[in-house]
């Protein structure tokens, strides 16, 4: 789940604040007038999927990029407010989209567990099946050999019956 920190639109950058982009960012460096966008989000390697995003659907230029393991920042600028405001939009409609696969991946994991465990209740079953198939075998078997006895026994005694008269 992505999550917004920060979020902030300058509608005009000022010379101190463009000195400050330029001395520490690697991207495009702002001009004094132009408008920006600041966005700090966590878990930072999402600010790769949403710069491209922002870079494919919108009119403005990275500035500042940090990408870290628990937090990511960008700042991109434009010299319409236009298309700094577009580029907002962007990014909240991705971060929408975001949670959204989020959440359908967190009802996959629950549904997924839900059927190993369903999975589970059926091995059980399957083992308490053959386990009473294998009983009944048994006593079939035990069954089957009492009456070859008594079957044996009656004709011992049909034999002994039959000397005797």
């Amino acid at each position: 789940m992505v999550d917004l920190r920060a979020f902030a639109l300058i509608d005009q950058l000022q010379k101190q604040m463009v000195a400050y982009i330029g001395s520490t960012s690697r991207g495009y460096y702002p001009v004094t007038g132009q408008a920006a966008l600041f966005l700090e989000i966590a878990p930072g390697m999402e600010i790769n999927t949403i710069t491209d995003a922002v870079m494919k659907k919108s009119n403005v230029r990275p500035g500042a990029l940090v990408v870290e393991r628990t937090y990511g920042m960008l700042e991109v600028h434009a010299d319409d407010p236009a298309d700094v405001k577009e580029a907002g939009q962007v990014i909240e409609e991705l971060s929408i989209a975001i949670n959204e696969a989020d959440q359908a991946a967190t009802q996959i994991v629950v549904s997924s567990r839900q059927q190993m465990t369903a999975m589970d209740q059926l091995v059980a079953a399957m083992d308490a099946i053959q386990q009473a198939s294998h009983q009944s075998l048994l006593s079939t078997r035990q069954t089957e050999h009492s009456a070859q006895s008594l079957n044996e026994m009656a004709r011992q005694l049909q034999e002994t019956v039959a000397h005797q008269e």
